[in-house]
């Protein structure tokens, strides 16, 4: 969903081109990375260690980002090695060399204990065709008959499809934890519904935060239910997250995400990041005067329909408000005869 960018400020108007750096401060360096999708980039950050360099997420595992790795080790790092790779969560786009800096740089992997398995198990969990699990998840969800022959019939996006092997080890990054990186030290704070146990990064030397997706501006993160959890409740999880997380925001941070731009402003942006979804739990709740499936709330929730590219990703935040408000006690669900769940507001 989008969110309002009044009182946020970007101190960069552009982003770096590939291969090329931004030094956002002392030491610190912004990059970016493609990726085949709407959401076409990924940023990423090298930190300078003095004897290497730390960098925060990798981009997807393809021909295209290693190319443009290689610019980057002898262009703005200076042929200095990549010593420790962090990863703030689990999703392919942040973690998606990680195994190839492990196995082919002998960098360290530094990251959520939650991250490394979730992203472990799904790399070596390659299907040729969908499992019936998430074919009986996409029929409870309501999803349009097209799209789900569609799915049916041909193969699934797998994780291997873009992160590359991962070997066995990594260091476990947790709340509270203080790190040194780039001569700083770093207060982390973990944050939910995005992806589970997302590592954020909080600058106790000067002002910067390295956020990977948990904080964003005029973007909200997808927040989605998936087959391997079909009753969770991450919109509870984000919001939770979101109202722990602002409690250390201010003004003068400068918020180093994983996507858009670096900016300023940061306590406005927790507020609406929060405000977004009461908004759209309340049209939501509006809505759900009749029974409707989950494939059947998108313009409450969006303020439009969602078809196309986006169409999955829509479907599995509008069932994750749906599960809020039936965990909150404000929707029961029945099931329809073809096995979809029909969500209808408690009087």
């Amino acid at each position: 969903m989008d969110g309002g960018v009044s009182g946020i400020r970007y101190p960069w108007d552009a982003a770096p081109e590939h291969g090329e750096a931004i030094e956002v401060a002392e030491g610190v360096l912004w990059m970016r990375l493609p990726l085949p999708m709407t959401l076409d980039h990924v940023n990423i950050y090298a930190l300078d260690d003095g004897d290497g360099w730390t960098i925060v997420d990798t981009g997807f595992d393809s021909k295209t980002s290693r190319e443009i790795w290689e610019k980057i080790l002898a262009g703005p790092l200076k042929g200095k090695p990549i010593t420790r790779v962090i990863v703030t969560h689990h999703h392919p786009d942040h973690v998606g060399l990680a195994g190839w800096f492990q196995a082919d740089h002998g960098a360290a992997l530094w990251t959520t204990r939650t991250a490394w398995l979730f992203a472990r198990m799904l790399q070596l969990d390659e299907q040729a065709v969908p499992t019936q699990e998430s074919l009986d998840f996409y029929r409870r969800a309501g999803m349009d008959e097209e799209v789900f022959q569609q799915r049916a019939s041909e193969r699934p996006f797998n994780f291997s499809d873009v992160v590359a092997p991962m070997p066995v080890g990594f260091k476990r990054v947790k709340q509270d934890d203080v790190v040194r990186i780039g001569g700083r030290d770093w207060d982390v704070h973990i944050g939910n519904g995005h992806a589970p146990e997302h590592a954020t990064f909080w600058s106790r030397d000067d002002n910067l935060v390295l956020s990977g997706d948990q904080i964003l501006p005029s973007i909200s993160s997808n927040i989605g239910v998936y087959a391997t959890e079909p009753e969770a409740d991450p919109v509870g999880d984000w919001m939770e997250s979101c109202a722990r997380l602002s409690q250390y925001a201010r003004e003068d941070h400068l918020v180093l995400g994983g996507h858009k731009l670096p900016f300023t402003g940061m306590p406005l942006r927790m507020k609406q990041l929060i405000e977004n979804h009461h908004g759209a739990l309340d049209r939501l709740m509006e809505h759900l005067d009749r029974p409707q499936t989950a494939g059947e709330c998108f313009l409450p929730i969006f303020k439009r329909q969602i078809g196309g590219p986006a169409y999955g990703l829509a479907l599995v935040e509008a069932l994750a408000h749906l599960n809020h408000l039936y965990h909150v006690g404000k929707v029961r669900r029945t099931l329809r005869d073809d096995g979809a769940w029909l969500w209808q507001r408690v009087e």
